[in-house]
């Protein structure tokens, strides 16, 4: 019986996908639930299997090939068998291409190959993951969550052999460090290759579907949005010595580190309680003025700027916003974001600081009217009382829609931002 095996739905807004690579070649066995072919998307990668047992009987785009939710991607022939082509006489067998399953051969471990490219990245070794995939075979999900908290040793001492002569147990990894969110990864761009003097070189890539997708966006701000940035500077004397008489205390009863992020975060919610068309979006004529706040938090990967969205950051403490952020920074480096994490949002915050940028003015994203763009923190001299002192100090941005956003609001709440941000105590004191 033919099974189509079909591009499944993408998640909100996205309708198109890339073959990227196929897993599974013509005329090879399949079982159910098998991941067979890795699709790319504007937003996050993802494996297709297939649902029933059998042969894949063809294969209907290439690799490469641009295709639509629904679009059949092979054929599996469900409940045949993969027969392999008899030698003839006297000539030798001609070697099988090397997949999956030979790999799994070669060294015992039954994984995706997804999930051995990432195992690969981030020096994991196959036998300390459990799988949770068909027959125990190794998914991406099952690397990333060893990545995210690794495991000691399964052996202990009392399985060990014993007695004299018994083979010494193999020696076991140590457990790998926890991911920091604080300071996400710059995103991996090759390096140009060395060139002869007097050559003039090119070379052409094609543009990924997130690539493609963050041009087409950034464009579609700049075109049908009335964007204008305002500007502030922030005294970061206070929060810095917040966080250093308490980050070790936090630490010690949340386990993670005391970031600046979760307070602006906290601080935009409060000038966004304060300036509620920050936090809308226009529908026709209309305006969408929203009583939730999910704020986008812009990441950077090795695929391109990704913004997960952390849902009701209002209800959230420091620790809880603290956890997501560092979760998200995590999933981004490991390609294990899912469409949930990347959809909606009210507000985006990015910080650009991290990479080292002074200043910048950061792009909208659409349909969101505002977005806060923090940036390195530096001593500099100012003037406080008449005298000159050095302190620490950020300049923000904020990009804001002028069509329904007046520059009055726009700059006071930047404003707000700075106050809270320079006496943290008011966000305490106001909940």
């Amino acid at each position: 019986m033919a099974i189509n095996i079909v591009v499944p739905q993408l998640g909100e807004s996205v309708v198109e996908a890339r073959v990227a690579r196929w897993l599974k070649r013509e005329g090879d066995a399949v079982a159910a639930g098998e991941p067979v072919v890795e699709l790319e998307t504007e937003k996050i990668d993802l494996e297709v299997g297939a649902e029933h047992a059998g042969v894949l009987a063809s294969i209907k785009h290439p690799e490469g090939a641009d295709v639509k939710v629904g679009d059949v991607l092979a054929v599996v022939d469900a409940g045949a068998t993969a027969s392999a082509p008899a030698a003839e006489s006297g000539a030798a067998a001609t070697p099988a291409p090397a997949g999956p399953a030979a790999k799994d051969a070669k060294d015992g471990q039954k994984a995706t190959p997804t999930a051995r490219k990432m195992a690969e990245a981030h020096d994991v070794a196959l036998s300390a993951v459990a799988g949770s995939g068909d027959a125990g075979r190794i998914t991406k999900k099952d690397v990333a969550d060893r990545i995210q908290s690794p495991s000691p040793a399964a052996a202990s001492p009392a399985s060990a052999p014993q007695g004299p002569g018994a083979a010494a147990p193999a020696p076991v990894p140590p457990p790998l460090p926890p991911a920091k969110a604080a300071k996400p990864a710059a995103p991996v761009v090759a390096p140009a290759p060395p060139r002869a003097p007097g050559t003039r070189a090119e070379t052409r890539e094609r543009m990924s579907k997130r690539r493609l997708t963050i041009a087409r966006n950034l464009v579609a701000a700049q075109h049908t949005a009335a964007m204008l940035t305002t500007f502030n500077e922030v005294d970061m004397t206070e929060l810095m010595a917040l966080r250093e008489r308490r980050k070790q205390a936090f630490k010690e009863r949340y386990g993670l580190g005391l970031g600046i992020a979760s307070f602006f975060v906290k601080a935009s919610v409060a000038a966004l309680r304060a300036f509620p068309r920050l936090n809308a979006e226009i529908q026709g004529e209309e305006m969408v003025l929203k009583q939730y706040y999910d704020i986008g938090i812009a990441v950077g990967a090795p695929q391109g700027l990704v913004v997960p969205v952390i849902r009701n950051a209002e209800d959230l403490s420091f620790a809880g916003i603290e956890q997501a952020i560092r979760e998200f920074a995590g999933k981004a480096q490991n390609g294990t974001l899912t469409l949930d994490d990347l959809k909606g949002g009210s507000f985006t915050i990015t910080n650009g600081g991290v990479f080292g940028s002074m200043l910048s003015t950061p792009i909208l994203n659409p349909p969101q009217v505002g977005i806060l763009g923090l940036h390195k923190i530096e001593d500099r001299p100012i003037a406080i009382k008449g005298q000159v002192v050095i302190r620490p100090m950020m300049y923000v941005a904020l990009s804001y829609d002028h069509r329904i956003v007046d520059g009055l609001e726009a700059v006071q709440f930047l404003v707000r931002v700075k106050e809270l941000i320079e006496d943290p105590g008011q966000m305490l004191l106001e909940g």
